[in-house]
């Protein structure tokens, strides 16, 4: 084992101070690096030290492998945590933090690697017996090729870029006279997006949820999952609310989707947190993609299981084994998250920049992961979400009528936020019933996205 004392947190924002509360708890000296726009943030003012690393242009700054790697060096870091998005699941990052004799917090480059790509992924996941959908995720490229697959799948499908993601170079085909188009459009985004126009195909099921199960894996080879989190309140492929565990879902289908990522995590040599993402209905659940990091959504596991999970991955990059063997793991009660953006739902989405003036949540009935207070500003450089709002409770009906409370209580003043539509999910029938797929929102948006009553 190699003890970890000085941590060093590439990233910024609320998980950042979500990584630098935990360190601090374990008796850590917690690092911060900013750039020139987050000079004054609040995981600056959080961490025992906090070292500049260049311009608000992420590139330049968050994204520069050589600035952080200077960085941790200055500072004395034994290791580094890279958070979520930027560097997390870069492999080149995690090689130059080994090159430095740093330790990173996270998967070998080799399991980023096998999983960067959703293509060759799908490969080695058919091979460990990991479930797909129908549909081709094969080398070759030729349109007549992949317009036969798609027959053979079956209409609908999607077409995905083998690379990225976030619903970049994705388009849904519902009948064979509409793949031309749509393939060569998904290229021309997927080439502009990642510089790489490659797709695979898949079966397009119409009212999908999207289920994801949280796993952990130590250097000895042990593996566990923590149990699942239904993520199917979403936006544009984004996600909005998440809860665990997934409402409806009966104990057998729980423990093979549960066993299926545990086989996917060990099929790639994996290391620390990492979540298996799946699309499921009534037929079944199918391999979506592996998340080689910690998930913006880990707190709804945290708050079912009483588990810290940034812990666990420090105790794990540090040699340690898991704390907990799979069957000491167990679940109580249920948990929501709602992600509260500084963004305007009624302008398409559009992020909204500014000094936030108010910043006021019920922390009595929430755990609130922030990133900012009043008088930070929000930059136009950045992700738009500010803070996360978690509650827990007994049962489903308890914690969605205290997450509706505790969105209702929270005021953001000087931005425009997405409270309002938080606050109108948690309290629609459908999503009260639990089970929506993740064409819920878009489906609503009369509802949804109508405009509030002025204040």
């Amino acid at each position: 084992m190699t003890p970890i004392r000085s941590l060093l947190v590439a990233n910024r924002g609320e998980i950042a101070c979500r990584i630098i509360r935990t360190a601090r708890r374990m008796g850590m000296r917690s690092i911060a690096v900013y750039s020139e726009a987050d000079r004054d943030a609040l995981h600056v003012r959080e961490a025992d030290i906090a070292l500049p690393i260049g311009p608000a242009r992420a590139t330049e700054s968050y994204l520069d492998i050589a600035r952080v790697i200077d960085a941790a060096r200055r500072a004395g870091a034994d290791a580094v945590h890279p958070g979520y998005g930027f560097l997390s699941e870069n492999p080149a990052f995690v090689e130059a933090c080994e090159a430095a004799g740093l330790i990173f917090v996270g998967p070998p480059a080799s399991a980023m690697r096998a999983m960067g790509s959703k293509a060759p992924a799908k490969a080695l996941m058919e091979r460990a017996g990991v479930p797909l959908l129908p549909g081709y995720h094969g080398e070759r490229q030729e349109p007549d090729f992949l317009a036969e697959q798609a027959a053979r799948a079956g209409y609908p499908v999607v077409i995905k870029a083998t690379a990225g993601g976030g619903g970049r170079g994705m388009r849904v085909v519902r009948a064979a006279g509409e793949f031309a188009a749509a393939l060569d459009s998904a290229r021309r985004e997927a080439a502009g997006a990642f510089g790489d126009e490659r797709v695979l195909i898949e079966k397009y099921l119409d009212r999908p949820r999207h289920i994801e199960v949280q796993v952990f894996a130590d250097r000895d080879g042990r593996a566990v999952h923590l149990f699942e989190r239904d993520c199917s309140a979403q936006r544009r492929h984004q996600k909005v609310i998440e809860e665990a565990p997934a409402p409806g879902l009966d104990d057998a289908r729980r423990e093979a989707m549960g066993r299926a990522a545990v086989a996917a995590a060990q099929a790639v040599g994996y290391v620390g947190a990492g979540t298996v993402e799946f699309v499921t209905d009534a037929t079944g659940f199918y391999f979506l993609e592996m998340n080689t990091r910690l998930q913006v959504e880990h707190p709804v596991t945290e708050s079912i299981t009483g588990l810290d999970l940034v812990e666990w991955q420090l105790r794990v990059a540090a040699g340690e084994a898991l704390p907990l063997a799979q069957d000491a793991i167990t679940r109580h009660g249920h948990a929501f998250e709602a992600r509260v953006y500084a963004e305007d739902p009624a302008r398409d989405y559009a992020p909204s920049i500014g000094r936030i003036t108010a910043f006021n949540a019920p922390r009595d009935i929430a755990r609130v992961d922030a990133g900012v207070e009043a008088g930070d500003t929000v930059s136009v450089h950045y992700d738009a979400m500010i803070a996360k709002v978690i509650v827990h409770a007994p049962t489903r009906a308890e914690a969605l009528g205290r997450l509706h409370a505790a969105l209702l209580a929270t005021d953001v003043a000087g931005v425009t936020t997405n409270l309002d539509l938080l606050a109108r999910i948690a309290a629609h029938p459908d999503f009260a019933a639990g089970g929506i797929d993740t064409g819920f929102i878009a489906r609503e948006a009369a509802t949804l996205l109508a405009p509030a009553p002025p204040p």
